[in-house]
């Protein structure tokens, strides 16, 4: 917290001193699963949101890059007013308190997610991947990913020792999600395009924000984000008929050559391989950062998990070991 306080006075130097700006008030605004956090800043009858990054935390030059990458594509991300590359703080336009999560309802779903679709579908088209520099989603990324499932819930979460027998059921659902990952079509992709991270604005909507850690990978991941969001799940009908319409706008556009059913899958099987991230990340921000909120997302998540890995042979260890293992040690935990 001391730490925290030290930074918080350097903002407002900068702010005052620097800037001359004139601040009414500083108040924080929000924090997320990284090392990053935000503060709203009123002055002059005008809001703006400050980003706190530190810089031996974060690279607040992959933010700056990507977003201006995503400004080019016409979607809504905050303009960056003024930046401070050393202390690693940027100062941005304030989308406002209300994200998706906060307003969505069975009445303004549709729009609601009509618009992100929409949105993703200028990320994902207008953007020249073989030259835009951003990382690739390869099989080391994929892997690692999968692994922090098995480190921080499985044994230091569920305290599991997994056996040699679970240990290969694991390893080859690893090797099924990570395949099917990499054999799509890839794009540009946001990482967490989800409905903390979409804000409600008046013209242009969503505001997106977040997009720091995007990357070059499967066409599926950021819609898997999206409809099988962590944070707010839809009935699958809804949701299916969601990924109809965007596999057709991308058929539509020649934007892919694959039939719905290789699509279908391809999205179930991202999902899951996200699902088993943010079970993980989740049992990480709990016990080592105690950041114990996310805990209430994992129920949620592990739904995910189950249904989908119900229904696809390949799948069927898995949901087996899930079922029997996982979910015992997982209630004792409740």
């Amino acid at each position: 917290m001391e730490k925290q306080d030290i930074r918080k006075k350097a903002i407002q130097s900068w702010l005052i001193n620097d800037l001359k700006m004139t601040i009414d008030s500083l108040t924080p605004a929000s924090s997320d699963a990284s090392f990053r956090r935000y503060f709203r800043i009123s002055c002059n009858n005008q809001t703006y949101v400050v980003m706190d990054a530190p810089p031996e935390k974060e690279n607040i030059k992959t933010f700056i890059e990507v977003a201006g990458l995503f400004a080019s594509t016409g979607i809504n991300i905050p303009n960056i007013y003024h930046l401070n590359l050393e202390q690693g703080f940027l100062l941005l336009e304030d989308f406002g308190k209300k994200c998706y999560l906060d307003l969505l309802n069975q009445e303004n779903a549709g729009i609601f997610y009509g618009q992100a679709l929409n949105s993703l579908f200028k990320l994902q088209s207008k953007i020249d991947f073989n030259n835009c520099q951003l990382p690739v989603y390869d099989f080391d990324l994929l892997n690692k990913e999968l692994d922090i499932f098995t480190e921080w819930f499985l044994e230091k979460k569920l305290n599991i020792t997994v056996t040699f027998e679970q240990h290969t059921i694991i390893e080859k659902t690893k090797q099924l999600l990570i395949k099917s990952a990499l054999e799509q079509p890839t794009t540009c992709v946001h990482r967490d395009y989800h409905s903390r991270n979409l804000m409600v604005t008046s013209a242009n909507n969503p505001g997106i924000i977040d997009f720091q850690d995007a990357v070059i990978g499967p066409i599926t991941y950021d819609l898997a984000s999206l409809l099988k969001d962590c944070y707010i799940e839809w009935p699958e009908q809804m949701t299916e008929q969601w990924l109809k319409q965007y596999y057709q706008h991308l058929k539509d556009t020649n934007n892919i050559d694959y039939s719905f059913h290789t699509f279908k899958f391809w999205f179930d099987l991202m999902g899951i391989q996200r699902h088993l991230k943010a079970i993980g990340i989740f049992a990480r921000l709990h016990l080592r950062d105690n950041k114990s909120n996310y805990l209430q997302d994992i129920p949620r998540t592990i739904n995910y998990v189950l249904n989908t890995s119900a229904k696809y042979p390949e799948l069927s260890a898995f949901n087996d070991f899930f079922q029997n293992t996982v979910m015992p040690a997982w209630r004792l935990t409740l």
